[in-house]
């Protein structure tokens, strides 16, 4: 597990983060979301040791970070940093080896990666005859190839068509499922809400919200419900306490100024008939993220 607890650091008279604290699981994905300039790329270039705190920790599994773990920690840049006039597997090789891979594992794990992310095809080739998507399954890679002991992706989805998305979601899930903690940021709020286990929102350089998708959600929840009758649902508009957002047909979406409200609605529409389906609306990550970055 990766926690990073009270970190701070500042650019000349600018205050770029404050505080920040949150964990990052073994086994799980963590997501970790804001606007640009928010300070996502500054912390994890602290936990990678590129920049240094002003004050705070990074520690592993309990214990302070050190040069030699962070050697083993698998990065991709959001700037695409591999060497243009490479062959691709051959750089993969190389890179493995750079972590202490002996020759044959490196290969093995250069093979392995490339089908996985279906570029075996694409061995040989150099990496500026790539294409933009495949330039950036091939930097995932190169985070990968020497089985890291934790994962730290800036914007890994950047460029990908809807497929490859899929292939990558599916290399990161196995990564994940072998205990690697995998942290990663994305401005692709779908995405993150398809893959994290975990959340992270920061804003101006304090973190805003942190736990799991679910908790999250339901947190954020509000007094928001949607509801399926057996019959049309435009008498919601006149039940009192109740706001209606939306409602077509025997399907409604709308706000309950409390809990009691929502049980009276339940109640009338039980006494006119058959009631399909009624529960609270839980948002999505893109209504939670605009929420708690206000």
């Amino acid at each position: 597990m990766l926690e990073i607890t009270k970190i701070n650091r500042s650019f000349g008279d600018r205050q770029v983060l404050t505080d920040v604290s949150f964990t990052v699981v073994g086994g799980r994905i963590t997501g970790f979301v804001g606007r640009n300039g928010a300070g996502k790329t500054t912390t994890m270039r602290i936990i990678l040791g590129v920049l240094a705190a002003d004050s705070g920790e990074v520690r592993l599994d309990g214990a302070l970070l050190t040069p030699a773990d962070r050697r083993r920690f698998g990065y991709m840049p959001e700037e695409r940093g591999l060497y243009p006039k490479m062959p691709v597997a051959e750089q993969l090789v190389y890179l493995a080896r750079l972590h202490g891979l002996s020759r044959s594992a490196a290969q093995r794990n250069t093979t392995d990666l490339l089908a996985k992310l279906e570029l075996s095809e694409r061995a040989g080739d150099k990496v500026e005859t790539l294409s933009l998507g495949n330039q950036q399954r091939a930097q995932i890679a190169a985070a990968l190839v020497h089985d890291p002991q934790a994962l730290i992706l800036d914007e890994p989805f950047s460029g990908l068509d809807p497929l490859a998305v899929d292939v990558v979601l599916s290399v990161l899930r196995e990564r994940a499922a072998a205990g690697v903690p995998v942290l990663f940021s994305s401005h692709q709020l779908d995405i993150v809400e398809r893959l994290c286990d975990d959340l992270v929102i920061i804003a101006d350089g304090t973190i805003r919200a942190e736990g799991s998708r679910d908790d999250l959600r339901d947190q954020y929840a509000g007094n928001t419900y949607q509801a399926t009758f057996g019959g049309d649902a435009g008498w919601l508009r006149d039940q009192p306490g109740i706001t209606v957002q939306e409602f077509d047909g025997p399907n409604a979406v709308f706000d309950a100024e409390s809990p009691e409200a929502a049980q009276a609605v339940l109640t009338a529409a039980i006494a006119r008939g058959p009631v399909l389906s009624f529960t609270p609306r839980r948002p999505r990550l893109a209504e939670i993220f605009k929420e708690v970055i206000q």
